[in-house]
């Protein structure tokens, strides 16, 4: 099939029209991204990124600054071009290299940082600008239809009986659970959320998380969330990709994505974890010797060459207790880092190597003396350094 089959143009060879453009691959995915690339100079800021979304999914873009994530999004939202590859939604093609859907007639809905509220306009208001692109009311029974909706998206985010509200007279909690809701508002078929919680402090992000997961789910919505933040990634999303220097490392589950690390680039950015080199060639199940005494390997992959020590797999005793078992090494607590709920206990290893156990919210001060052990088994992983 030809591209000119594939689309209808309008002006210039850069704008697609109407709602018949499929896919050339045929998916009928919520999001299919096919080996896209992204450019800017010399930097290559997308090195072709594929992924595919089922509706109703919620995915996390987890990955460190300058990753590529943002870019990833505003392509999918059609503020950026792509270079190479392909963009689908729900199985209509928007962008190709020189096709480009722009973003008005993709109908995705971006949340971004700061929920950028018109200030001038009332709640209700803003969240109906997402129905009808403007900031007034409707009469009749449109304007009814379009009333309700806006009650029930700020009900689904929790500022129900708000709406005559200024952004001004709210926190910034809840003026980002507007810009949720003015996202919501259409039924989109793909909401971004661009670290919609980086600017609010820890206490209201942990309470917000929660509450914007419910209300997509509510909605039914498929969203994409873009973070560096990996505790918010693992609690929030059905599937994590992890993002490093414009490539997609992994995607999976939370579950899979922190105990199953593809390698240990992945390992060490999603959660803590202690990297224990491997003698060459042993990548296979069975135990091998380390600083904190024998640990169980699980297979990997046959290019294996670091064992991933996370620390609550860490046990630690005060060294006059008998609780320990035999292998258990005599350790050096060198500092605590405490959290309240828990701690982080870095250890001096008798062989001069360093390793991390999680404790409660009781841990050993520095300088104690404890017996510390691995238990459970531990995965086996390249390096991650191609």
């Amino acid at each position: 099939m030809s591209l000119s089959s594939l689309f209808r143009t309008e002006g210039d060879r850069g704008q697609m029209t109407g709602s018949t453009t499929v896919d050339p691959g045929g998916a009928q995915h919520a999001v299919t991204v096919v080996d896209v690339a992204k450019q800017f100079g010399a930097v290559q800021a997308l090195d072709r990124v594929s992924l595919t979304m089922e509706a109703g999914e919620f995915l996390a873009v987890l990955g460190p600054s300058g990753c590529g994530k943002t870019t990833l999004l505003r392509c999918l939202a059609g503020f950026e071009r792509i270079d190479a590859g392909r963009i689908a939604l729900g199985g209509r093609a928007v962008a190709l290299p020189g096709i480009h859907l722009p973003p008005h007639r993709r109908h995705v809905t971006v949340v971004p940082q700061e929920g950028a509220l018109f200030p001038h306009l009332s709640v209700a208001d803003n969240v109906g600008f997402g129905l009808d692109g403007s900031g007034t009311g409707r009469r009749g029974a449109r304007g009814a239809r379009r009333a309700g909706r806006v009650e029930e998206c700020l009900e689904m985010v929790g500022l129900a009986g708000m709406g005559a509200r200024m952004p001004h007279e709210l926190s910034g909690g809840q003026q980002q659970r507007v810009a949720l809701a003015r996202a919501l508002a259409p039924r989109p078929p793909l909401v971004l959320l661009d670290e919609p919680f980086s600017a609010l402090d820890a206490s209201l992000r942990t309470e917000l998380r929660a509450d914007v997961r419910t209300a997509l789910r509510e909605a039914g919505a498929t969203a994409i969330l873009v973070t560096h933040d990996q505790g918010e990634a693992l609690s929030m999303a059905d599937r994590v990709a992890v993002m490093c220097d414009g490539r997609i490392r992994q995607v999976g589950t939370p579950e899979e994505v922190y105990a199953r690390p593809e390698d240990a680039w992945v390992a060490t950015f999603v959660g803590e974890a202690d990297l224990v080199e491997l003698p060459h060639g042993q990548g296979g199940p069975g135990s091998v010797a380390t600083g904190l005494g024998p640990v169980l390997m699980t297979q990997g992959r046959a290019d294996a060459s670091h064992l991933v020590v996370r620390p609550e797999q860490v046990r630690l005793v005060p060294e006059t207790s008998t609780d320990a078992p035999e292998w258990a090494v005599a350790t050096t607590v060198r500092s605590v880092d405490f959290h309240g709920h828990d701690a982080l206990v870095t250890l001096g290893l008798p062989d001069g190597g360093v390793a991390r156990a999680r404790t409660g919210a009781t841990p050993p001060h520095p300088g104690e003396r404890v017996l510390a052990w691995v238990e459970g088994s531990c995965r086996a992983v390249p390096s991650g350094d191609a």
